[in-house]
């Protein structure tokens, strides 16, 4: 029985495939992901056609269909004309089939034209890649039973799995379903764990869709992307050059103003502010909340759930539920109107960065004088505010 040019123990086979499909994930979330989809950093021509040219044997994918499919999902998140959102399909669906929703979605000749603009469109994109992307999982094939034998025919096998189910499954499903959230943006990202290796970094995708353009996608000093790590690695070497990370705050000691530093550090980190701001008034609102009860009927958690929405995604009977809540507790009434004011502050693009700063100074001063100690104690925090060096 032929054994290929490479005989090995059963865990050697085993670390060849891990390094072929992780090399696989680096890929798509290095050169698909963050270079041709959001233009986060450009890649040297030799390390972009390495990509692309191992993502053919390893996946039959074109740059064009996978970015075009992954800038409409931004663009329709979590609405009926999103590709692969579970909230629409439901989970198992996207897990298990999420492979077949991007095949369907890539196939859509205005998907492509409309979003996957800026892509490659040389000689051999024409008459190689784009024409023939079987012939590229047949040379793989060809390849692994070549260096390994019969069993090489099963290393092909889990790196023809290894993207439709990690990527395509886990990322657009688990991502949008399971996790914690540590930015609240207003999609149902989530990040499923804080380490970011198995999938390239794709893990932390609550931070992905906070900060698109961003290179990193580790948001926190305990977060890992390995993704990020390889990208750095590739701008030693001079084939990467790295566009745009997301911000990341530092405390000024002593700072009681607010100043346009402060609001441009605010506005940067604003899905950072929105989380830290519920995280803060979390036990205030639990506890009036409570209170409430005795008097109002409420269920805490949609209440909860509630306070931390902008007032255009609740139906106009939750609206109206809120309302009469609110009435009924000054404490939860003042939480809810700082909250929606802080959120209007970067959404006011008409008006001038003397004029914002004024009005965070004067959202702070209000806050302090709030009565509320929790409310008191984030504003004073956020005067600290401060973009750290990139």
């Amino acid at each position: 029985m032929y054994s290929g040019i490479f005989a090995f123990s059963w865990w050697g086979y085993i670390l060849v495939t891990l390094a072929f499909t992780h090399i696989t994930i680096a890929a798509v979330t290095i050169y698909l992901h963050r270079h041709s989809a959001h233009r986060a950093l450009d890649l040297h021509p030799i390390a972009s056609h390495f990509f692309r040219f191992w993502l053919w044997l390893t996946t039959g994918m074109q740059t064009k269909q996978w970015t075009a499919v992954h800038r409409k999902h931004h663009a329709r998140c979590e609405t009926p004309d999103d590709p692969h959102s579970p909230q629409v399909f439901g989970v198992a669906k996207v897990v298990w089939q999420g492979a077949d929703l991007y095949t369907t979605e890539a196939r859509r000749n205005e998907t492509c034209e409309r979003f996957g603009y800026g892509t490659p469109d040389d000689w051999i994109e024409r008459n190689v890649y784009t024409p023939h992307p079987v012939l590229g999982i047949a040379a793989m094939m060809v390849l692994d039973f070549a260096l390994f034998g019969f069993i090489g025919l099963t290393i092909w096998a889990a790196q023809m799995m290894w993207i439709p189910f990690f990527a395509a499954g886990i990322v657009n499903g688990v991502g949008h379903y399971w996790g914690y959230r540590s930015l609240h943006v207003l999609d149902a990202s989530r990040n499923i764990v804080p380490w970011g290796i198995i999938i390239g970094g794709e893990e932390l995708h609550n931070n992905h869709h906070a900060y698109p353009s961003s290179a990193r996608l580790s948001n926190k000093r305990w977060e890992i992307d390995i993704g990020w790590v390889y990208i750095r690695a590739l701008q030693i070497l001079g084939l990467a050059r790295v566009k745009k990370v997301a911000a990341r705050v530092r405390l000024v000691a002593n700072k009681t103003y607010c100043d346009q530093d402060t609001l441009h550090a605010v506005i940067m980190s604003r899905y950072d502010v929105l989380a830290r701001f519920a995280r803060t008034m979390k036990r205030t609102c639990r506890d009036e909340i409570a209170h409430l009860r005795s008097s109002v009927h409420v269920d805490p958690n949609t209440v909860k759930r509630w306070l931390q929405y902008e007032e255009h995604r609740l139906s106009t009977d939750e609206r109206q539920h809120l309302k009469r809540i609110l009435s009924s507790s000054r404490t939860l009434q003042t939480v809810h109107h700082m909250r929606q004011e802080l959120t209007g502050l970067w959404q006011r693009s008409t008006f001038t960065k003397e004029q914002l700063t004024r009005q965070l100074e004067d959202w702070c001063r209000r806050a302090e004088a709030s009565g509320i100690v929790a409310l008191s104690d984030f504003s004073r925090r956020l005067r600290r505010y401060d973009l750290a060096p990139a």
